[in-house]
């Protein structure tokens, strides 16, 4: 007797409980109806939207984390190419056809990556179950010293009970991970830019390589100057390991340093260049930076043996920023000044920065890569910031993380 084939379009279509499928750059590719019927939102409505643009925070609740605690969520499965069961979540969502009005609604969602040949995550199958109804007749139902009945003492018990199996279940994860964690939070630590929360027009990346203890030489840093100028830079100290982070850490610092005492960028590499002599570890680090005048609308910049920056129009032309280009800190016998090049630009434009992993293969020309990144800059240059970098991540293969580290900066100018 021969089996039937699995129609498993038609199985993902009936299946009861709500699902959509999401892409690297968390881009609704499939929804089915129970999904649907959850959201009160039809097919046309979801597929091809950004996740977060679709289904955004309630902006009249004060506490909402809806869109936080999914996109760490969402960004663990990436990285780690596990499954993630989150914690039952408030998630509002928009009523369809009443613009700005929400439902308190709430969750218990998992999200499950499905990997390719190559190991890499291609899409994230997010499950949630509907539990508003459940959350609210709990919190609303009994009365101080009043009994519950049977079957809602059971319902309690079983709520109670999942709630701490989820508990044990983020301790044991929480155990397992602990090195990691310390070596994260020291990493986060180093890599704090107060003046970053100035700029919601730019968007910040940094993945650790796959493998390894998940902190790196890799940076990013953005400081606000005088005279209406932002200062944007990445960086990358050769290795990995707690060693290229304490190297990174005190690169970052003293280039950040620099630019709010010298303003110029090729003056605050100079100092860069002379101190990273003295500091262990620091010899062939690469570093770009830029400053923005957002008054006169140029951008001038210095790099030391880094890729180029990438500024991108919004009719999807670009500019490589490589007209000052020196070698890596530390290389040369003796201290010569470092270039410097400017250049306009219009608002709209993109200004991208990013360290080698996000564009180098073991197996390819690093301008293969480079011309990866550009054709997808060309693209899509009227994305947001956050969404362009999303899409940059997942196009070029490093959603989940790469072979080596990456920082990114997308700032919309």
């Amino acid at each position: 007797m021969t089996t039937p084939p699995i129609d498993y379009e038609a199985l993902f279509a009936a299946t009861p409980s709500p699902y959509l499928v999401l892409g690297p750059d968390l881009l609704i590719l499939d929804v089915n109806a129970a999904y649907c019927w959850a959201t009160g939102r039809t097919r046309n409505d979801l597929i091809g939207q950004y996740l977060f643009d679709a289904f955004p925070d309630n902006p009249a609740d004060p506490d909402a984390d809806g869109t936080r605690n999914l996109s760490a969520s969402l960004h663990r499965v990436l990285h780690s190419r596990q499954p993630d069961t989150m914690a039952v979540q408030k998630y509002d969502i928009p009523v369809p056809d009443q613009p700005g009005v929400f439902e308190e609604r709430w969750w218990s969602p998992i999200n499950t990556p499905v990997l390719g040949p190559d190991d890499q995550v291609v899409w994230i199958i997010h499950r949630v179950e509907d539990v508003t109804e459940f959350v609210l007749s709990h919190a609303t139902r009994a009365q101080p010293g009043q009994a519950l009945g049977e079957r809602e003492a059971m319902e309690a018990e079983l709520y109670a009970r999942a709630r701490e199996l989820q508990l044990v279940n983020e301790q044991l994860r929480q155990a397992h991970a602990r090195e990691r964690k310390v070596a994260v939070t020291l990493q986060e630590a180093m890599m704090q830019s107060p003046d970053l929360a100035h700029h919601p027009n730019v968007a910040v990346r940094y993945l650790p390589a796959a493998k390894g203890l998940n902190v790196c030489g890799d940076w990013y840093d953005v400081v606000d100057l005088p005279d209406d100028r932002i200062s944007v830079a990445v960086g990358d100290v050769v290795g990995h390991g707690l060693e290229a982070a304490a190297a990174m850490g005190m690169l970052r610092s003293a280039l950040s340093a620099a630019i709010r005492a010298l303003l110029e960028p090729a003056r605050a590499m100079e100092v860069l260049g002379l101190y990273a002599r003295s500091v262990e570890g620091a010899l062939a680090t690469t570093a770009v930076k830029a400053v923005i005048n957002t008054h006169h609308q140029h951008i001038t910049y210095s790099s030391a043996g880094h890729p180029p920056p990438v500024l991108v129009h919004p009719d999807g032309t670009y500019v490589l920023l490589d007209q000052a280009t020196d070698p890596p800190l530390g290389t040369r016998p003796r201290h010569v000044p470092r270039p410097q090049a400017a250049l306009p630009y219009t608002p709209g434009d993109t200004l991208v920065l990013y360290t080698d992993g996000l564009i180098e293969r073991r197996d390819e020309d690093i301008d293969t890569g480079l011309e990866r990144l550009t054709e997808t800059l060309a693209d899509n240059p009227r994305l947001s910031p956050d969404h362009l970098a999303d899409v940059l991540l997942s196009r070029l293969g490093v959603s989940s993380g790469g072979h080596d580290d990456i920082a990114l900066i997308v700032a919309r100018l």
